[in-house]
């Protein structure tokens, strides 16, 4: 279940088996002249499969988007056992229904993914790196409104992390450096671009950079001068959790929300948690997916009720979305309310029944239990 079955060298249409580990797939693609159009801190284990199957998002989605609009075809086992090839490899069609997206997010409640037809973007030779520190998270949001602006069509990363989440990571994390000067910074975030003209795009970034200091968006800065000053840079931002699971308990939280009330929330749970834990906040900025991370010294009852259910009912209360891009598994299941309406969870429930009426496909996941019992 790991070979990977064709490469349009034309199109970058890629078709391969679910097993394929998604840093394999992306070697393979560089030596082609693309590259996958995810990009995970887990990619080194992490499988196609499964990342369609929850709909992974990752550090190029601000990029290149969801996953629903990279996949082109699946190949799915039903719960029957009948295999249902939807494997196109063509961009436009508009014959009946696209099946393909039931399954994609759908956590292998609906069917087993086998085969995967995905569209990957050709590899551009230009990339640059900018690790910034903002006074305040209005500056980070602005930066990110400029950003769109005077970078678009090379913008490919922006990920912000707040002070304790750099603190973290000093702390817990073996040859890990500030980049920055010593200095008290609130916000840090990276920005990342990639086009063909390296020229052009180093200028381009420069004058954004140049500018947004000038106007006070930006306190302090470096450019990343080569490729190993790079992944120090993404290091840390990509250290967080590990930094996270050697400082003890960890209570995680994936979270969409509007980008200006994001950090609202980091804010609201430190007010109501004080001195007993410590409160992360930090994420894919670009396409407004907090990551709010707590850290204690060991599992607490009391920390946990007064986490849950406030920061569903304050995401919901947002319209935001519980989950993301990590899906609703086991532990989320019941709460799927917080962000669905119940006309579409009895919609949901009716396509299982439908495609699973014995409910042997990954039970206990997605929807409530209970409901999907009835």
């Amino acid at each position: 279940m790991n070979n990977i079955i064709s490469l349009d060298k034309v199109s970058g249409i890629l078709v391969c088996e679910a097993g394929c580990i998604l840093e394999n797939l992306d070697s393979f693609l560089l030596n082609e002249g693309f590259i996958m159009p995810l990009d995970l801190g887990a990619k080194g284990s992490c499988q196609i499969g499964g990342n369609v199957s929850t709909n992974a998002g990752g550090l190029r989605y601000v990029r290149y988007g969801s996953l629903h609009g990279s996949i082109l075809g699946l190949e799915v086992v039903q719960a029957n056992g009948t295999v249902l090839d939807m494997l196109g490899t063509i961009r436009k069609d508009s014959t009946g229904y696209d099946l393909k997206q039931l399954f994609i997010g759908s956590e292998g409640s609906l069917g087993i993914i086998t085969k995967v037809s995905i569209l990957t973007p050709p590899r551009l030779s230009s990339t640059n790196l900018a690790f910034l520190a903002c006074k305040d998270f209005f500056s980070c949001q602005k930066l990110l409104s400029e950003s769109k602006r005077k970078l678009g069509e090379v913008l490919s990363a922006f990920e912000f992390l707040d002070n304790q989440s750099m603190d973290m990571v000093l702390t817990y994390l073996d040859g890990v450096r500030n980049p920055l000067p010593p200095s008290v910074h609130n916000f840090y975030v990276l920005i990342e671009t990639t086009g063909s003209n390296e020229t052009h795009d180093k200028e381009k970034l420069e004058a954004f950079l140049l500018h947004s200091m000038e106007s006070g968006l930006i306190s302090d800065g470096v450019v990343a001068q080569d490729i190993n000053q790079a992944s120090s840079f993404w290091r840390i931002r990509e250290g967080i959790t590990e930094a996270l699971m050697k400082a003890g308990a960890v209570y995680k939280y994936d979270l969409s929300l509007p980008v200006e009330k994001m950090y609202n929330l980091v804010e609201k749970m430190r007010i109501r948690l004080g001195q007993r834990a410590k409160v992360l906040g930090y994420g894919h900025l670009g396409d407004a997916n907090l990551h709010l991370n707590i850290s204690t010294p060991e599992y607490d009852d009391t920390v946990l009720a007064q986490i849950e259910p406030f920061v569903y009912e304050w995401t919901s209360s947002h319209r935001g979305s519980i989950s993301a891009e990590h899906g609703l598994g086991l532990m989320k299941a019941n709460k799927i309310h917080y962000s669905k309406s119940p006309e579409t969870v009895e919609l949901m429930i009716s396509i299982k029944k439908l495609l699973d009426p014995n409910r042997i496909l990954n039970p206990y996941k997605v929807l409530p239990h209970s409901l999907v019992q009835e």
